[in-house]
């Protein structure tokens, strides 16, 4: 298992069975997340870079069996921000400091291509990175709003089993998924995806598999998180992942993508208490807190327990700042690009 860890740690490529026998086992894990430490300082430093999420709709049209924001779920109250409150908590968000927002929602067919592009081209004024999160469009949207300024991209393929996928994305395509990430790349974007990791039915193949796709497409960013049920979900009952699998996960993508920009996910936080902390020491180069402001952030309501709801962007702002020096890390001051893409 040592010999296997170190094989990664210095050539960042590892074989299928050789992840399956690390992610089997938990014996290694410390000296897993150690050895991705180690890559993360060696290639992307102690910089840690702030991306301020800005949720502006919780309407979907999807209907995923893991999501609270699904089509379906009649128990949530759905907004949808206006233009000028999103320009709004954008400025504000640049006021703190950030040099990247994100702009996340639902698939929600009110923001049509030329709404978005005129949040964009507005965003932009603002001089920041832009990443969006919005799902699948098509190639001539996503080239649109590549042309208004956005310089990111951001579609978990959430997981590499087409079968389990098609599954738990009722009337949603696999393969149209690998087309959005395909179209997105050819268009330049920096390319984030990612997975859930403790899906019913997932196996550590299939886990596997996912982090083999990741270094395949050469992901830009890769965010993994757990899944957590949501009880307004046909999976409520399900028994949902666990924080340690998920850092594992993390951790071992970062040892063969060593110069993407990883996340400590805020769901990792759900879990454990410090688990943005030690996702940072085990891998991650990235976090992002919330800059949405007011009701808005408890009605995002993706799974439940999540952080941070109650409070202000300038207090997360604050938080997060405190948090990730007290590890002897820094705040990044750039726009915080893929190293290899600067």
């Amino acid at each position: 298992m040592l010999e296997i860890i170190n094989k990664a740690e210095n050539t960042h490529d590892l074989e299928k069975s050789e992840l399956v026998a690390l992610l089997s086992y938990n014996e290694f894990d410390e000296e897993i997340f150690k050895a991705a430490d180690r890559v993360r300082k060696k290639y992307v430093g102690d910089e840690v870079h702030l991306r301020g999420l800005i949720e502006f709709t919780n309407i979907c049209k999807r209907n995923c069996l893991y999501c609270g924001l699904r089509r379906d779920n009649k128990n949530l109250s759905r907004y949808r921000l206006t233009e000028e409150e999103i320009i709004n908590f954008a400025s504000k968000a640049v006021s703190y400091g950030y040099k990247t927002l994100v702009l996340q929602g639902g698939e929600d067919d009110y923001f049509t291509k030329e709404r978005l592009i005129n949040i964009l081209k507005e965003i932009k004024k603002l001089d920041v990175a832009v990443t969006l999160s919005i799902g699948e469009r098509p190639y001539e949207e996503y080239k649109a709003f590549k042309e208004a300024g956005g310089d990111r991209f951001l579609i978990r393929i959430e997981t590499t089993d087409k079968n389990l996928y098609e599954d738990l994305d009722p009337g949603m395509s696999h393969d149209e998924r690998k087309r959005c990430l395909k179209d997105l790349k050819e268009l330049g974007y920096e390319v984030g995806t990612g997975s859930l990791v403790g899906l019913p039915n997932q196996t550590i193949d299939s886990l596997a598999e996912d982090i083999l796709f990741f270094k395949s497409i050469d992901a830009d960013m890769v965010g993994i998180g757990p899944f957590i049920p949501n009880e307004d979900t046909p999976l409520s009952k399900e028994a949902g992942g666990t924080f340690d699998m998920a850092r594992k996960v993390m951790a071992l993508t970062r040892l063969l993508l060593p110069d993407s920009n990883i996340p400590a996910t805020t769901a990792m936080e759900t879990l454990n208490k410090n688990g943005r902390l030690l996702a940072l020491q085990s891998g991650a180069n990235v976090v992002m807190p919330n800059v949405t402001e007011g009701e808005y952030r408890k009605l995002y309501a993706l799974y439940p327990g999540k952080i941070c709801t109650g409070d202000t962007p300038a207090h997360c702002r604050g938080c997060i700042t405190g948090k990730i020096k007290s590890i002897n890390r820094t705040i990044g001051e750039d726009k915080g690009f893929r190293k290899s893409h600067r």
